[in-house]
């Protein structure tokens, strides 16, 4: 077991408390009977000789929801899917070909609610050896990877806002070279990063 894969067990042992993308905004009033919709994503870390790295995926621009967004690979959770975990896998395999039995899967962390109506699970996995992307024609324009030594340091995580439907909103944001990291992806990483405590 090489360091990375040692830090990120130990982590899974640490709880990071509640995810939402209200955390930073305690003045939005959620509705009462609110349903979320299940879904879950993978935070799928490579283990590699120079350094674990995070896959992550670039939403198509052409999507009716988070066009050209940055994202985790994953989605809806569906009947047939056995649990989060299998959603997760299935999904991760659908959009950038990474088949599940690569895949050491390291538990869970804090569901995450979503101003869009979602309670994602996040699946933390590890995968070992080489694996060459396969994006899923029309779901994802780019798969690309970022080193886990940046994610994991919350130092690194920036707080920005926006308006949305008339009101600020504040959100993580953890830029990478020149792909923009935010919103429930940035979220859930800082979680992470709490967790592994740095």
């Amino acid at each position: 077991m090489n360091d990375d894969e040692a830090r990120l067990r130990a982590a899974m042992t640490r709880p990071a408390g509640p995810s939402s993308d209200y955390d930073l905004n305690p003045e939005i009033r959620l509705p009462e009977g609110r349903k979320l919709r299940p879904a879950a994503v993978l935070v799928p870390v490579w283990l590699r000789p120079d350094g674990a790295r995070v896959i992550l995926t670039k939403r198509s621009s052409q999507l009716q929801h988070h066009p050209g967004q940055v994202a985790l690979p994953g989605g809806k959770i569906d009947p047939t899917d056995a649990d989060a975990e299998a959603a997760a896998l299935r999904e991760t395999r659908e959009e950038v070909g990474l088949p599940e039995d690569r895949v050491t899967v390291l538990g869970r962390l804090e569901p995450h609610e979503t101003v869009t109506g979602f309670s994602i699970t996040p699946v933390l996995g590890l995968l070992h050896g080489d694996f060459s992307p396969l994006p899923e024609a029309g779901e994802v324009d780019e798969v690309f990877s970022v080193p886990l030594a940046h994610l994991a340091q919350t130092a690194h995580y920036v707080i920005e806002r926006r308006r949305w439907r008339g009101q600020w909103r504040r959100y993580y944001t953890v830029p990478w070279g020149p792909y923009y990291i935010w919103g429930a992806t940035a979220r859930i990483l800082h979680g992470l990063a709490v967790r592994m405590g740095r």
